[in-house]
């Protein structure tokens, strides 16, 4: 039985393509023909549902490392407080190391964990009244100890001008930990890094042109939301990364040997658009970085915990 060819018209002085040679796609479409509505969305449903399923597998993965990964730090610290007998200087060294590891190897553990929780949508937000001010204070102290070790000056002053509003703490704690753990990890010794809140304006423009009540409804002159701001001495961020540096697992060129997994900042953008809010990055060419998001004294209605890229 003879098979019938779809004869094509190639440009001048090159070979025609059967049908048969030409590459078909994964839905069975010729590579030229343009794929219908119909396998389009099968594909993208498709696609969506290997993500889901991987991304799961991976959280899953994750979280069977902690408990093993818990026990081997529980025996670290058996050791280093030396209840089963003394240690020489050596020892205390190579455990000491051992213990950074660990916790550094529990970071990782979480911040996949979270990833994977604002990916599939299970990390909800959940505000309550309270003052900005103990929270970021509260980061500080626990990050104190890192900076003084390398030698780097972190300065916070509370603004007694922030009021008491509804947001997520322990989700605003996790924000400014990874901003101040991004300026920790590329900020050069001897540095300076800044924790700054204020009062701030946010005009946000609307999809839908508001009416005159409307207008004059938003036209007021008292703050609607705190920024906060996270400011170093480091190398700075080219202007063409400025978005880049919020997606997911992703490093700047030249930075692959830094720690972490390039989750940190993609974690933040998601917390922050969570809490209705947004963040961005502004750099300085000669070099420091300032990280700023802002944070809206009434929480949006219908807050996501997912954010989208860009």
């Amino acid at each position: 039985m003879a098979t019938a060819h779809k004869n094509t018209c190639p440009p001048e002085g090159q070979p025609a393509v059967s049908a048969a040679e030409a590459p078909v796609s994964a839905t069975g479409n010729l590579a030229g023909d343009v794929p219908s509505p119909e396998n389009l969305l099968s594909e993208y449903t498709a696609l969506r549902e290997r993500y889901q399923r991987t991304t799961n597998a991976l959280a899953s993965a994750a979280h069977d490392l902690k408990t093993p990964l818990s026990i081997l730090n529980g025996y670290v610290e058996l050791l280093q407080s030396e209840k089963l007998g003394p240690l020489s200087d050596r020892q205390r060294e190579v455990l000491r190391d051992m213990q950074s590891n660990g916790k550094r190897l529990q970071q990782f553990i979480q911040d996949f964990l979270t990833f994977s929780a604002l990916e599939t949508g299970g990390l909800q937000m959940h505000f309550a009244p309270g003052d900005i001010n103990d929270c970021l204070s509260e980061v500080c102290r626990l990050w104190s100890n890192r900076f003084q070790e390398k030698a780097l000056a972190l300065y916070f002053l509370a603004n007694d001008k922030l009021p008491v509003f509804p947001f997520d703490a322990p989700k605003l704690e996790r924000i400014i930990s990874n901003l101040l753990e991004n300026s920790f990890k590329f900020t050069p010794q001897g540095g300076t890094v800044w924790l700054h809140a204020e009062p701030h304006m946010w005009e946000r423009r609307a999809a839908v042109q508001p009416s005159a009540a409307e207008r004059r409804r938003q036209n007021v002159s008292h703050p609607n939301s705190v920024k906060v701001s996270v400011s170093d001495t480091g190398p700075g961020i080219p202007a063409e990364f400025h978005l880049e540096v919020f997606d997911d697992f992703f490093r700047l060129p030249g930075t692959e040997s830094q720690e972490g997994m390039g989750l940190g900042l993609a974690i933040a953008r998601r917390l922050v658009q969570g809490m209705g809010g947004k963040i961005w990055v502004e750099s300085d060419p000669a070099g420091g970085c300032k990280f700023s998001f802002l944070i809206p004294y009434k929480p949006a209605t219908g807050a996501a915990s997912k954010g989208k890229n860009r």
